[in-house]
């Protein structure tokens, strides 16, 4: 290097560092008395870069196009982490340890497809362990939402989580795992020195919701800029993408079962309205009553007294045969009589 070259890196690297620069109150020429010294400090971006973590975050093959997404948001969000290639479904899970030991990663966001529609998502610390299975559930990507809010691209988050994480120990766990993996580290070359935005981890209904939100400048006040997702835990593991158990979620229900119980209740319904279209076919094909004489009929009549009965003759008398039915008639017997 040139003498040149090298009395100008070092000019480069003093005017870095912390000056003192004299103000003048005032017009005219400078006095004594009116000249103050104020130090103005070095670049906050220029501090040493200790913290060294760096999430891998990628998936295996199968997703559809949400959980793209959803990664690209979660890249953009967080400047410390490296992106990879799909993996292979038939590797193991273990081969994950040995591409972030090749990214130089110590953390590892790994989403896995299963059926073409349920979303599994591995947050691990490589490759000692632990590490915690999620069921990924209700995803809403950044160009899905279009909130109103905005926030700078690299700035630092603050994380903000609810006070059940510090009630049992596997959740103490996981608030653990969450902030070594979502933070920003300090000085990182791709951050920049300001604090926007608050990532906000919830516990409702046994599931872990996560949202986004952006810091107004005006009054402080919270505006969602997503993404948006909700996390529901499976396991927790000793080791890195596997190894003893150290907590199950007993409430866990896996995707499969819901479908079934879903399917087996419409089958139930659909059974249900066969009985009753059976049952009013056999109502139709019973023999129905006869309903042309009416029983109501004889309910005022009275039993009456035969003694006394009224007989009323509604047909004509026959005729009666009498004894002179043959008798002639008066002028036929006075023409006997002038012959006798």
């Amino acid at each position: 290097m040139s003498p040149a070259k090298r009395k100008r890196g070092g000019q480069a690297s003093s005017n870095k560092k912390a000056k003192k620069a004299k103000i003048v109150s005032g017009g005219g020429e400078p006095k004594e008395e009116e000249i103050h010294e104020v130090t103005i400090p070095a670049p906050v971006s220029q501090g040493k870069w200790t913290n060294k973590e760096r999430v891998l975050i990628f998936s295996s093959r199968g997703i559809n196009f949400r959980t793209r997404h959803l990664m690209q948001d979660l890249r953009t969000m967080m400047p410390h982490s490296k992106a990879d290639t799909k993996m292979d479904r038939k590797d193991k899970l273990f081969v994950v340890n040995e591409v972030c030991e090749i990214k130089n990663c110590n953390k590892c966001l790994f989403f896995e497809a299963k059926k073409k529609q349920d979303l599994y998502m591995w947050i691990s610390n490589s490759p000692h362990g632990p590490s915690a299975k999620f069921l990924v559930q209700n995803i809403h990507t950044l160009a899905e939402l279009k909130m109103t809010g905005n926030c700078l691209k690299g700035s630092r988050p603050l994380l903000s989580f609810d006070p059940k994480f510090d009630s049992e120990p596997h959740l103490a766990l996981l608030k653990e795992l969450f902030t070594q993996t979502f933070s920003t580290p300090r000085y990182h070359p791709k951050s920049q020195p300001f604090v926007d935005h608050v990532f906000t981890f919830t516990i409702a209904d046994n599931r872990i919701w996560f949202r986004n939100y952006q810091i107004m400048e005006e009054d402080a006040a919270l505006v969602e800029i997503g993404p948006r997702f909700v996390l529901n835990l499976i396991k927790v593991f000793q080791g890195s993408f596997g190894g003893p158990t150290l907590y199950e979620n007993p409430d866990f229900q896996s995707p499969n079962m819901h479908r079934r119980e879903i399917r087996l209740a419409a089958a139930a319904r659909v059974r249900e309205k066969q009985m009753v279209k059976e049952l009013q076919k056999l109502k139709k094909g019973e023999a129905k009553p006869d309903l042309s004489n009416d029983v109501t009929a004889d309910v005022f009549q009275t039993p009456a007294d035969n003694t006394n009965a009224v007989h009323i003759q509604t047909e004509a008398p026959e005729p009666k045969e009498g004894k002179n039915k043959h008798k002639p008639l008066r002028r036929q017997r006075m023409m006997m009589k002038k012959r006798l």
